[in-house]
């Protein structure tokens, strides 16, 4: 019997297609954070080639190695997929046929009215000492082995296959050999607008009171944006939340004008969405630099057509001056790149939508046309709104990389975090940058 508490495992994703870049290998990182929360700590992940010694070698120390396996790629019908007839000769078995899949893929095709050829059939064909994993989200099954003390999953590599075997097949054969569970119970702070090291040593500081064997805290940083994973342990669900509980409450008192969301899914601009619907309000872009990017951030939610009024993407001068009512002489004396532009074209799109709020951006995204007064990564961001009197206007500078997508994620979600924290209250700006005034 198994107990998850002290239970390792080592993940295996297997094909060429991988290791030369024509595949990003995303099953690993959802299979390491599947096992994470069902209480599993994955120690190592291997990336190999299609070939039969390799996969040999790995499978076998792995599992000597470890409490559990598990290997996703080279279940396929063509000739490259050899993962199964490898698995069936290193534990000297012969491949048998197995009906009932035979009959499952047979029909399958039957119903999409498409031929059923010999190559088909192979799906069928398993090594003899297996537990069919029955993959009703493909025609490839996963297996399941015991040998060497040792479970091993050989599951497709397909992402979607494999997430159903996970989560349909996998879990409950182990939750079938378990004993005395322990439960790993993980929750997420999200924040934005505040870096790493500033969030941790100045707003946070020392926080190894609430840190134990139980509980962890880990800082996972993104463009413009910090994640904190808080984990804890506990022989039940209940004392493995209960854990976090003082952890959490101190990170939301000293961090809480920071934080946005609660839940590893939630985005900022989810967040903003929210926040002009329940203040009955709307939002327009005016992109330059960003290229409409956070106009397709917003829109990214459904229901935002309750707030989103529109965007003029004003990569060109004349669009600025023509759809955005920027002054030519402002564009002549001082650069698309600048405070009075920026200014304009934020209150300029709110003019042309008839929107709350707008929200604009114009910079040197990158890598080329940047100059010493304005250097690659220099980023002009206006706001405007008006609420019957009261009008809210101004701009904010922000020096960002030397990449161009870097640049035009970062100033997306500066641009949010101006918004959200506008509609918070909240005085102080992303990155302590300051308010210029109209």
């Amino acid at each position: 019997m198994l107990n998850f508490e002290s239970m390792k495992a080592q993940l295996i994703s297997i094909g060429n297609e991988l290791l030369i870049g024509d595949t990003i290998n995303t099953n690993a990182a959802w299979m390491g954070h599947f096992l994470n929360d069902f209480g599993i700590e994955v120690t190592r992940v291997h990336t190999i080639s299609d070939e039969k010694g390799l996969i040999k070698s790995t499978v076998r120390k792995s599992m000597q190695e470890s409490d559990l396996v598990i290997t996703t790629g080279g279940l396929g019908p063509t000739h490259d997929d050899i993962t199964k007839t490898t698995i069936a000769e290193l534990f000297e078995v012969e491949l048998v046929q197995n009906e009932e899949v035979l009959n499952y893929v047979k029909e399958l095709f039957k119903s999409r009215n498409i031929p059923f050829s010999e190559s088909n059939s192979w799906q069928a064909m398993v090594p003899g000492n297996c537990e069919i994993l029955f993959n009703k989200a493909g025609t490839a099954p996963g297996m399941w082995f015991r040998e060497y003390d040792c479970f091993l999953a050989v599951l497709p590599g397909v992402p979607y296959e494999m997430k159903y075997l996970m989560k349909r097949k996998v879990s409950s054969k182990l939750r079938e050999q378990a004993n005395g569970i322990g439960y790993i119970h993980t929750e997420y702070l999200k924040t934005a607008g505040i870096g790493e090291s500033t969030l941790s040593d100045y707003i946070l500081g020392d926080l190894s009171e609430f840190l134990n064997d139980h509980v962890s805290l880990a800082f996972l940083p993104s463009f413009g944006e910090v994640t904190l994973r808080i984990t804890g342990k506990g022989s039940t669900k209940d004392e493995a939340t209960e854990r976090l509980s003082t952890l959490i409450e101190y990170i939301r008192k000293k961090a809480g004008k920071y934080i946005y969301g609660d839940q590893k899914e939630h985005s900022l601009s989810e967040r903003v969405g929210k926040m002009l619907i329940d203040q009955q309000k709307t939002i327009a872009t005016a992109e330059s630099c960003t290229g409409g990017l956070i106009a397709n951030t917003l829109t990214d939610i459904s229901g935002s057509s309750a707030y989103v009024l529109g965007g003029v993407v004003s990569y060109s001068n004349s669009v600025k001056v023509n759809q955005l009512d920027v002054q030519e002489s402002d564009l002549d004396q001082f650069g698309a790149v600048s405070k009075p532009v920026a200014l304009q074209m934020a209150k300029g799109v709110a003019k042309l939508t008839g929107s709350n709020i707008g929200i604009s951006t114009t910079g040197v995204a990158g890598p080329g046309g940047g100059t010493q007064e304005k250097p690659v990564g220099t980023v002009w961001i206006g706001f405007y709104s008006k609420e019957g009197k009261k009008e809210i206007h101004f701009a904010v500078k922000a020096l960002f990389t030397k990449d161009r997508l870097v640049n035009k994620q970062r100033t997306t979600i500066v641009a949010l975090e101006i918004v959200r924290r506008i509609l918070s209250d909240i005085q102080e700006l992303p990155y302590s940058l300051t308010k210029e005034f109209a």
